[in-house]
């Protein structure tokens, strides 16, 4: 086994090799401006096409021009979001959620200070949207809806199928944030009333910097983006050639492991999940427990902070998170677990587990070994921590920390 146990896919996953070896040509030799005219940069246009092929089966889409490739999910967010609106400057409203990643969130908040309405839809207490509030929502002015498919901090998933008819029935553009649905369960843009979806490279084993946004033919859209003609003059800029040859790649090897996606690695989290419920007195599994992508376990730990127990896990080599990696340092408790309701006692021990096909079981086993000793070791800091609330919890990440430096 690594001496780094990586539970944090949910952030960003190994580059497969696969994903490398074909990146390598256009990071050396074959280095020509897809733009250019001449046989040399050509071909490496031509390289494009292909990834965006790759790219679109992954989707389900009905064809590969609906694609454009970005340089990330929050770019890919921003210019779906932006774009439409420009496109129906008329409309200054927008319903979203109060759960959404913040390339959404915080772009939506944004806005709100920008003279736009924004209703944030709320969620139970499994992270499950209301439909009945959504169709109530929506209003002769909206612009755009905008839900992410699955959350990236416990994996809920959202029936967006069924929330695009409802905003479809209503003439408003449905974009979508698929950020940590690609490549974990299966896609069909081509059946679906979805309108606009983002997605990003990293998150199904590609390389960083390169992400996609799927606009459905017939969208009237405006780039976010002006300057060339790249991209069908949807995004300027000269393309992250290798970038995009590597997410293609990245693509075509997830479409031939999402069956293991769905049967393995669910059973690797749920025997993982089992393991700490059963081990950890006071663990609370955070969201839907069957509506939710395969790999995803978001569990807190009673009157602790999720901060400590990282510091702990850091020790044995176990790599996970808090939540999302775009909040990381942030003191507030996650808007995802708030917005769920979950209880104060519970809300500032969320530890997320996200597991990917390259996780073994041993790997699990070893996690399933630590983690009780690290909440062993957390309550055993202070009587505080085993009796009351927030304070004790500030304690246990102290000295979590202290322990850290130490070592």
């Amino acid at each position: 086994m690594s001496s780094v146990v990586y539970f944090d896919n949910n952030a960003t996953t190994r580059l497969a090799p696969e994903v490398l070896e074909a990146m390598h040509p256009y990071l050396t030799d074959l280095y020509g401006n897809p733009s250019s005219i001449h046989r040399f940069g050509s071909q490496v246009a031509q390289k494009i096409e292909r990834a965006r092929e790759q790219v679109a089966a992954l989707l389900g889409a009905a064809d590969p021009v609906e694609v454009i490739f970005t340089s990330c999910g929050t770019e890919s967010d921003n210019a779906a979001i932006r774009g439409m609106l420009e496109a129906r400057p008329d409309k200054r409203h927008i319903v979203t959620t109060q759960v959404e990643h913040p390339a959404v969130f915080g772009l939506c908040q944004h806005l709100e200070k920008k003279g736009y309405r924004v209703t944030w839809l709320g969620v139970d207490s499994d992270g499950m949207l209301d439909l009945g509030e959504l169709k109530e929502s929506l209003r002769d002015d909206t612009a755009l809806v905008s839900i992410m498919f699955a959350n990236n901090e416990t994996g809920v998933i959202f029936p967006v199928d069924a929330i695009g008819e409802i905003v479809r029935a209503r003439g408003i553009p449905f974009h979508v944030d698929a950020v940590q649905v690609a490549g974990k369960i299966p896609l069909s843009l081509k059946k679906s009333p979805i309108d606009l979806l983002t997605i990003s490279g990293h998150k199904f084993h590609g390389p960083k910097g390169v992400g996609a946004l799927y606009v459905r033919r017939g969208i009237t859209f405006h780039p976010l983006m002006i300057g060339g003609h790249q991209e069908r003059s949807r995004r300027a800029g000269t393309e992250n050639v290798a970038g995009i040859v590597g997410m293609g790649r990245a693509a075509e090897l997830s479409l031939e492991h999402l069956d293991e996606e769905a049967s393995r690695v669910r059973g690797l989290r749920d025997l993982l999940e089992r393991s700490l419920v059963e081990s950890c007195p006071g663990a609370r599994v955070n969201g839907h427990r069957e509506k939710r992508i395969p790999n995803t376990l978001n569990v807190s730990f009673e009157y602790l902070e999720g901060e400590a127990v990282l510091v702990l896990l850091d020790q044995y080599g176990i790599c996970a998170s808090t939540g999302s990696a775009c909040t990381a340092g942030s003191v507030e408790p996650s808007h995802v677990l708030r917005g769920m309701g979950v209880p104060p006692n519970w809300l500032q021990g969320a530890v997320r587990f996200s597991l990917s096909r390259y996780n073994t079981e041993e790997e699990v086993r070893y996690v399933a070994d630590k983690v009780p000793l690290v909440i062993e070791r957390l309550r055993g800091f202070s009587a505080l921590g085993k009796l009351a609330g927030r304070e004790g919890s500030q304690v246990d990440a102290r000295r979590a920390g202290e322990i850290g430096a130490r070592r």
